[in-house]
């Protein structure tokens, strides 16, 4: 099953989008450490649903209840696991998708893989719904960086292909009148890594970023510092020169790799972005299939559902990576 990730700091991911709960198990979180679950649960909230006037109406707590892994508010070294009440749900909205499957949407691969078992009902396990989850892993994860002067922010940078704030509200608004949907991006940097975290190849930090950033639903693409324009540089300006600071340590006077080279930390700061693809459940009149009659039909999707997720998406970015990021800190302290 592809819902757990990481090494020494790993979670799996449990729950469906309509079941009573969804949550997580974390292991390898350090005993002695006690959770601020104020912060926790504001982080959380920026990623709910219901907050915003281009989210889903659908509204949910999200406030994390901790079953296990605490004593006394402080971590006791037994996994941590966290659970989220799922209250406000329409599961008869989805009844149709049960044999239409919609566009842009993992309905159809899923009937294939796992025929009528699979659950529909607000996406199933395939919802964005699990980055609830996600970022009770991340908000952790979040929290142990801190206190070793690593910080994980992010931020939209496009929506729609519009960069200027305005111009990205508008077409959010757009999108919503018509019922339709729009993407974008959101970039992320991570500053405070120390240089030397990662291994070459297979185990390179892009690939742990990628791997936890890709388990976000709706994600298309993942890029790292100058990215796919590196593609049209010269070595002259792709390069990264190197000089010692005033303490004796080594910096880059540019960072088109974007703080990794090799799969290896540089020290400068982690720059990445994610491209969001538009919400597939969208209230416009679709082409689909019925699966039971094997006849083409037209689909008009109910529900509640964002027209853009960008918004919603940026606290889930900063989790996926604090959790990749804390667990290569794990690791490296290891080796030493």
């Amino acid at each position: 099953m592809g819902n757990s990730f990481g090494s020494l700091y790993r979670f799996t991911i449990w729950g469906q989008s309509h079941a009573p709960a969804i949550g997580v198990t974390v292991e390898g979180l350090p005993a002695g450490f006690a959770p601020d679950m104020e912060k926790l649960t504001a982080f959380l909230a920026r990623r709910a649903p219901g907050n915003g006037p281009f989210s889903t109406t659908r509204k949910e707590a999200d406030t994390p209840e901790i079953l296990s892994g605490l004593a006394d508010g402080v971590t006791c070294g037994a996994p941590l696991t966290a659970v989220i009440q799922n209250t406000n749900t329409r599961s008869a909205d989805y009844d149709e998708l049960r044999r239409v499957p919609r566009p842009g949407h993992a309905d159809y691969p899923a009937w294939v893989k796992y025929g009528n078992a699979r659950d529909v009902a607000g996406g199933g396990q395939f919802s964005g719904r699990l980055t609830a989850p996600l970022c009770i892993a991340g908000g952790l994860a979040l929290q142990l960086l801190e206190q070793e002067g690593i910080t994980v922010r992010a931020r939209i940078a496009a929506i729609g292909g519009e960069t200027d704030s305005v111009k990205m509200t508008e077409a959010m608004q757009r999108a919503k009148d018509t019922g339709d949907s729009v993407g974008g991006v959101v970039e992320c940097v991570c500053e405070g890594m120390p240089a030397g975290l990662g291994e070459p190849m297979f185990g390179g930090m892009e690939n742990r970023i990628a791997q936890a950033v890709f388990g976000i639903p709706a994600v298309k693409g993942v890029e790292f510092g100058a990215g796919f324009a590196a593609a049209g540089m010269r070595g002259s300006e792709n390069n990264d020169p190197y000089y010692y600071d005033e303490n004796g340590r080594v910096r880059v006077r540019t960072n088109n790799a974007g703080g990794i080279l090799g799969g290896i930390t540089t020290g400068a700061p982690i720059v990445f972005r994610a491209a969001f693809k538009p919400t597939p459940s969208i209230g416009l009149e679709q082409d689909s299939v019925d699966l039971t009659t094997g006849k083409n039909v037209r689909l008009t999707v109910r529900g509640r559902h964002d027209p853009c997720i960008v918004p919603r998406a940026v606290p889930v970015v900063e989790a996926a990576a604090a959790c990749a990021l804390y667990d290569a800190l794990l690791e490296g302290k290891a080796w030493s």
